[in-house]
Formats: C-alpha cells, structure tokens, sequence
C-alpha cells in the first residue's frame, strides 16, 4: 500500500530556473505577469529571478526590477544570488528568502561558477552565518546529486556529505537535484530515504528535471521516501546552461494533475496554471509539451 502525505507543498521554479536558459529575452513585464498569474493558481513558494552577471546569464539581467515589483508579503519569494556580490545586491531588496547553489560534482561546480566545490562552500559558509543572523530564510540548491554529465554517477555520501555542510552553516531548507535527469526512482527512494532521515529538522525539497520522462516516477518514489515538498516549473521550462543535455524541470502542470488524482492536496488550481503559461508561450522559443498543458491550453499552434 502507497503511503501518500496528505499534503505537498509546490515550490514554483518557471520564473528563475525555468526562463535563465531561455534563448529568446522574454520581456520585463511579462515575466511580472507570468509571476503574478503564478501567485493567482495558488502557489506559495517561488524562485522569483537570480542576482547573477548578466553577462553570463542575460536573461536575468533584469532582477532588480523584477523583485521590486513582484513582492508579496503572502508568498514566500526566493531570489538565488550565488556570491556575494548576489548577496548584496539582495540586501538593497526587501527579498527574505536567499538561494544559494553548489554542485557535489566538483567539475560540473568548476563549468558553472568557476570553483571547486571546497571552494564554493568556503566562500559561502560565512554568508550563510551572515544571512541567518539577519533573519534571512536560506534555500541551499544541490546541484548534481545523483549524476554529472562529465563524471558520471554521484556516490551518495558525497551528496549526504554536502547536504550536512550546508545544514550545519544553518540552512533552512535543502533542495537537492537530478540536474540532468539521470536518476532512476530506486535511486530517487534510496537518497531521500537517508536524507530525511539525518535531517528531521530541515525542510527537505526534491528537483527533477524530466529529461527522460522520469520526473514523476521520481517523485512518486521521493514521495515513499517523505519528501513533501518539489520544486516544478510550470510548462516544464528549464534546463541549465552548464549541464549539456539537460532538458527543463518536471511541469508543475503535471506533477499538480498527478498528485490532485491521488488524493493529495496541492492549493493550486489547474486551470489558472494553463493560463499563466499561456502568457509566457509565445516569448519563448521552446514548444511546450507537458502532458496536461497539451490537452488543456486554450491556443492552437
């Protein structure tokens, strides 16, 4: 018999990791609208944009506009700023919720921001400290937990290991990643079976990307395992720039659809969620094929 929380918090990732890969710039104010008709669907949770160099990552060179504008003091609004110089800039925002990201591979971790993994947490132990002390909520993303696409496949104690680093700095919640989509839901069981049970006191947080169509099977198996909480972007968006052959998150459509059918309760409402994406669809330059978006949307390509 399936044991099934009664409840499961949807953290939406499409406005941040869902749009950085995205080749065309999706406009200002769409991402606003986007942001707004995600918070009328119902969800609570949201990675907003992220404090980086637009150089790097254009499509997030409007961060500052974007989280001046789309605060809102009933959803919890995540913002990533990677370094400090991130941070800062989050400190002249009225954001409260930081993310901060390190892969556990070390060479995929060297690709993306130029560090080595021991580096990364080095330089970012003492802002967590500093973030914690101004009351600040901490999301720590771990990137590569299960595979690499240049080492292969992750041991499970060098992702316990990172894991337990970031909780002992003071990190709120762990959210830990199939970054290329690689995890099968044995392997999806076994490492959130043993990060729950080491972190009883942290909010534990499961990222598939749904490469392989594996994203809900993975979730369902981190359901078996007590994770309550998923990170999904609407329409499937995503991918990441340093991570070749990564395809974009599980839909939130979809895992929402899944869950609702199983008698767990999500607050988001379907048919809102068909129309926020529908005001995102025609800036970007992907199609969009999430099952349920793909039976529900409105528009006829």
């Amino acid at each position: 018999m399936l044991t099934l929380p009664k409840k499961v918090t949807i953290i939406e990732v499409g406005p941040r990791d869902g749009l950085q890969n995205e080749k065309l710039f999706v406009p200002t104010e769409i991402k606003k609208q986007f942001i707004s008709a995600l918070r009328n669907a119902g969800l609570k949770e949201m990675e907003l944009t992220s404090f980086v160099s637009p150089k790097w990552v254009p499509q997030m060179g409007d961060a500052a506009e974007i989280v001046a504008d789309s605060l809102d003091e009933e959803t919890r609004n995540i913002v990533l700023a990677p370094n400090r110089k991130g941070i800062d800039r989050v400190y002249s925002t009225n954001c409260q919720a930081v993310a901060v990201f390190v892969g556990v591979s070390n060479t995929f971790n060297q690709k993306n921001i130029n560090k080595s993994t021991v580096d990364s947490m080095t330089e970012l132990k003492p802002i967590i400290k500093e973030l914690k002390e101004k009351n600040y909520f901490v999301r720590a993303c771990i990137s590569t937990a299960f595979y690499c696409p240049y080492e292969g496949k992750i041991e499970e104690e060098e992702a316990l290991k990172l894991c337990r680093e970031f909780v002992e700095t003071g990190a709120d919640e762990l959210s830990v990643a199939d970054t290329i989509g690689m995890a099968a839901p044995h392997e999806a069981y076994s490492l959130f079976s043993k990060i729950k049970e080491e972190f009883k006191e942290t909010l534990i947080t499961a990222h598939f990307h749904d490469t392989r169509k594996l994203g809900l099977a993975n979730i369902l198996a981190s359901l078996q395992a007590g994770v309550n909480r998923f990170d999904t972007s609407a329409g499937g968006l995503g991918g990441c720039p340093f991570a070749p052959g990564a395809s974009g998150n599980t839909a939130t459509e979809d895992v929402v659809y899944m869950l609702e059918r199983m008698g767990i309760d999500t607050g988001i409402d379907l048919q809102k969620l068909v129309d926020a994406i529908e005001i995102v669809r025609p800036h970007i330059s992907r199609e969009i094929t999430s099952g349920y978006f793909s039976l529900h949307s409105q528009t006829v390509s």
